[in-house]
Formats: structure tokens, C-alpha cells, sequence
């Protein structure tokens, strides 16, 4: 939890170094509005964007295979989204309560067969 409910950070470019962003990292910074993640990061953890209210902008690498429970959970700004074929796991609610996004997905064959895809996905999704 180590940037949880920092109201004050906006931008964030992680470094190469980090290979996965854990759980509530960046929960309920509602003052974040993009984030640039490195081709090194293969794992998001539950939560890690929870509730970050103004994040409109997100570059997912191609090397990500897991994207966590909640993990973008009403981040209702969030506009556009493209979620290369590396992802093979999507957890529950990971999308909940983003109103305005537009998807780009290349689906893994696993997602593809419905097998990995979590719970209510896009519930209340317009």
C-alpha cells in the first residue's frame, strides 16, 4: 500500500526495475490521471488502481499476463483501454464502474474460451 490515498501524485512512469505492481498500490489516488508501465511488469495485483477517480490514461505492455481483482474498479474517467493477447487472467470486477471506457482487447485464446475471465468484468459497464 504504499501510494494508497496519496491525493496529491498525478502522473506516475514506473522504472524498468519493477516486474509487478501489488496489491492497493495506488488505491484511491484520486488525483492520478495517467500512469506509464514498463515492458518489465508482467503482474498487476488486486486493487492496485481501485478507485483512482480521475485515471484517464493507462498503457498496458504487451509483456502483462494478469490483471487483478478490482483493479481498475471505478475509475470512472478512464476512457480507452487496450489489453494485448499476453493477458491471460482478468479478475473479478476489474472494470466495474468504468463508465467510459472503450475497449481495444486482442484476447488470448484462454480468455477467449472463457476460461480466466473474472466475475462481473464490466458489470455497470454503459
Amino acid at each position: 500500500m504504499a501510494f494508497n490515498n496519496c491525493t496529491s501524485l498525478t502522473n506516475i512512469t514506473l522504472p524498468s526495475s519493477v516486474i509487478s505492481i501489488g496489491d492497493y498500490v495506488f488505491e484511491c489516488c484520486t488525483s492520478l490521471t495517467s500512469i506509464t508501465i514498463p515492458d518489465s511488469v508482467t503482474s498487476i495485483g488486486n486493487n492496485a488502481f481501485k478507485c483512482c477517480s480521475n485515471l484517464k490514461n493507462i498503457n498496458i505492455p504487451d509483456s502483462l499476463t494478469s490483471i487483478g481483482d478490482e483493479d481498475f474498479y471505478n475509475c470512472s474517467r478512464l476512457k480507452s483501454i487496450i489489453i494485448p493477447d499476453s493477458v491471460t487472467n482478468i479478475g473479478s470486477s476489474a472494470f466495474y464502474g468504468c463508465y467510459n471506457l472503450k475497449f481495444t482487447v486482442k484476447l488470448h485464446q484462454s480468455l477467449a474460451d472463457g476460461n480466466q475471465i473474472g466475475i462481473m468484468l464490466m458489470y455497470q459497464y454503459n
